[in-house]
């Protein structure tokens, strides 16, 4: 009997000594998301070259990694000249790897591009995007996810009115009859790109971080005296906007 209390008494003490078990890292709301970030082009503004395209699609991908996004579901598209083949940007590329990630995937979909536009579409690559082109593709890996879709471009405006639906949210560096800016040989990022960089850490979800990237844009336009502002557009459809509060964006951008 004795021996059977004080075996009691030891387990007892050992649970007592052992302390609250360690709490577990809490899952990011995009842990089943698939992301492809991409960068369109590579001439500037001025007729050179840039990097600004390039840089933000690499710090874009970064944030999205900090902010919860798997690695595994996460595809980049450029053309800088160390890509491989399959991760060059081109319309086949784009197809390939959102399908990719969308299987692996199914909570969501988030696409980031960023290029020079036109009142016709994107710049990509050798070629051109479409609303319509990009509506059908978001159609056919996307289906009826939740799907967030930055487009910072001159006149990106005009994939507003194609992309809508109600499962969608679209954030555009310009209407559609507007130009953006900071596509010059020396700018490090087109302006749109640097304000979603600055402002991701402080919002709280999409629809903050588009409110805070078209206050940030506003202001960085007036003190350079640019104009006509080039106004960025926010559209959220009515089956996603409810969800959007819940999809919290933890600090996207890394440190250092």
């Amino acid at each position: 009997m004795m021996r059977g209390l004080l075996a009691l008494f030891i387990c007892f003490c050992a649970l007592a000594f052992q302390g609250p078990a360690p709490a577990q890292s809490p899952v990011s709301p995009f842990h089943d998301w698939a992301a492809v970030v991409i960068a369109g082009d590579t001439r500037a503004s001025g007729g050179g070259t840039t990097q600004a395209f390039e840089n933000a699609r690499r710090d874009v991908a970064a944030s999205l990694l900090h902010a919860g996004f798997a690695p595994a579901n996460l595809r980049t598209l450029s053309l800088a000249a160390a890509a491989a083949p399959a991760d060059r940007t081109t319309p086949d590329n784009l197809f390939a790897a959102l399908h990719e990630t969308a299987r692996k995937a199914p909570g969501g979909c988030l696409l980031y591009l960023t290029s020079h536009g036109s009142p016709r579409g994107v710049v990509f690559g050798e070629a051109l995007l479409t609303p319509r082109l990009l509506d059908s593709v978001l159609q056919s890996a996307c289906q009826d996810r939740p799907t967030v879709v930055f487009i910072s471009a001159c006149y990106s405006g005009v994939f507003v009115p194609a992309l809508a639906a109600p499962n969608r949210m679209l954030l555009t560096a310009a209407r559609r009859d507007r130009t953006s800016f900071g596509c010059g040989e020396d700018d490090r990022y087109p302006f749109f790109d640097a304000c979603v960089l600055q402002a991701w850490p402080q919002s709280s979800d999409f629809l903050a971080l588009g409110a805070a990237v078209r206050g940030c844009v506003d202001r960085r336009e007036q003190a350079m005296n640019l104009k006509p502002p080039s106004e960025p557009q926010i559209s959220a459809g009515g089956r996603i906007r409810p969800l959007l509060p819940l999809l919290i964006l933890p600090g996207g951008r890394p440190t250092g």
